[in-house]
């Protein structure tokens, strides 16, 4: 089977200790539907976002071996300029998104965090927390239009290859879109915290004073890790 420009662009973004993870449950057919659907959407004159050397950022940004903590999403931002292939993140200069400001507000109440003027989540990435959504493409002004597509069986194998092979992981779940995924997670041997997603539509019913990075923070030292620097 062809490899097809999804299955290449894996192979040349994401960190090879990923590849070591769970390369050998990942094959080109776990891209061919996607790449298909891609490729079929682009011929009818749609955008899709991230562009295809950003779809694997997460996994390319931060290793497997660095792994502390995963956020995961539901899909990227859908507006153009937006989605860079890390969860909730934008690139520096672009308007901070409702449910990104509602974490940098929740981060200040929480841990005396300053609110940020960018919203590049890209530090956070570099010290070991993976930002990645469940699915990993979508387009423009379409939430959700990738859904089903096969992005959601690929981030399973992920979340497996977490779950299974590193001691202690903090998986912060924000939304039902992303507590889908608990069935992937040892909660005996990992932490897991669920809550409400930080969008305006339920940020205050049960997201904001949820205190998520102070959690974070104390499960992973009483698990002898270093704190994550927000």
């Amino acid at each position: 089977m062809k490899k097809g420009f999804l299955f290449e662009a894996y192979e040349d973004q994401v960190a090879t200790d990923w590849k070591t993870a769970i390369g050998e449950s990942v094959s080109c057919r776990d891209f061919q539907k996607i790449e298909d659907i891609l490729i079929r959407e682009s011929k009818q004159g749609k955008i899709f976002y991230p562009p295809v050397s950003q779809i694997f950022q997460a996994l390319s940004i931060t290793p497997f071996q660095s792994v502390k903590c995963v956020i995961l999403g539901q899909d990227p931002y859908h507006q153009p300029n937006q989605a860079m292939g890390l969860s909730f993140s934008v690139n520096d200069g672009v308007a901070i998104p409702p449910s990104l400001r509602n974490i940098f507000k929740e981060g200040s109440s929480d841990v005396n965090l300053p609110i940020p003027s960018s919203g590049d989540l890209s530090s956070w990435a570099r010290n070991g927390v993976l930002l990645i959504n469940s699915i990993l493409t979508v387009s423009e002004g379409l939430p959700l239009s990738h859904q089903g597509i096969g992005w959601e069986t690929f981030i399973g194998k992920v979340l497996t290859g977490l779950s299974d092979q590193k001691s202690f992981v903090v998986f912060v779940l924000w939304g039902h879109s992303a507590q889908k995924f608990k069935p992937f997670i040892n909660a005996d041997k990992h932490k897991v915290i669920a809550s409400v997603h930080p969008s305006p539509l339920s940020a205050h019913r049960g997201f904001f004073g949820s205190k998520p990075f102070s959690t974070i923070n104390q499960a992973l030292i009483a698990h002898g890790l270093d704190p994550i620097n927000w």
